[in-house]
């Protein structure tokens, strides 16, 4: 995994909001300026226009908590929206500004206060296995079934890649592209984006969104853009991590 993209209409309040919410850490890599997590990056870009996710592919993301309820105190004294929509007490969403939703459950077990977990998809149930498939072959990943955290007992489809699970539920017709929203993609760093991009072509006819290319704002990263056929756009990047990192 590499990173979370958000288009948002004020990047400091979003930077505060990360950081000082949501425990992350602002880090350069040149002129690129990102939100560090461990095992993701959220990086911050202006737009306007930019609409929720909700109805969306791509609908949210999900981070994992060493101690949950003392984060669910601090967004609450600072009138952070905070929902519980199933029955796990230990599950909740948080509200980011422009409607970004991010679910959040708790780990007393993590070794840190707050690490990357999930991103979720939603597709027609036809599409699911098909979906499935496409992830395991473009990434490497391992088809799965995990549990839903927020309703114990109500098992999700789900792809393991590394550093992240790609979670799949249901929606009852297909949905609106991510590109655009304020959730617009996600990004998987790779080691050697040329070859790897000779790799998915090849082997699963996966075409590049456009060439190849590198960062305006930042000469060490290489980015190029796919995007699966169910409208989630995917940025892949050489490079991302700030230099030490």
């Amino acid at each position: 995994m590499g990173h979370v993209h958000l288009f948002v209409k004020n990047v400091d309040a979003q930077t505060q909001f990360w950081t000082n919410m949501m425990g992350g850490k602002a880090v350069t890599n040149e002129k690129l300026a990102m939100v560090q997590f461990p095992g993701v990056f959220v990086i911050l870009r202006e737009a306007d226009k930019a609409t929720p996710p909700a109805g969306s592919v791509l609908d949210h993301f999900g981070l994992v908590y060493k101690d949950l309820p003392a984060a669910i105190a601090k967004w609450k004294a600072a009138n952070v929206p905070v929902e519980q929509t199933g029955t796990n007490p230990n599950q909740r969403y948080v509200t980011a500004p422009d409607g970004i939703r991010v679910e959040v459950f708790g780990d007393p077990k993590l070794t840190v206060p707050v690490q990357m977990n999930h991103i979720h998809l939603y597709a027609p149930a036809k599409d699911i296995p098909q979906m499935q498939a496409w992830y395991t072959n473009a990434f490497g990943g391992t088809v799965c079934t995990r549990d839903s955290v927020a309703r114990p007992g109500n098992p999700i489809d789900c792809v393991d890649v590394p550093g992240v699970n790609i979670s799949i539920s249901p929606s009852e017709g297909r949905r609106a592209p991510s590109v655009g929203r304020a959730l617009d993609h996600v990004g998987f760093e790779v080691t050697d984006l040329a070859a790897f991009a000779k790799r998915i072509d090849f082997a699963n006819g996966i075409n590049l969104d456009e060439p190849i290319r590198t960062s305006a704002n930042s000469k060490r990263v290489k980015v190029a853009f796919i995007t699966d056929p169910w409208g989630t756009r995917i940025e892949l990047t050489q490079g991302l991590a700030p230099a030490g990192l």
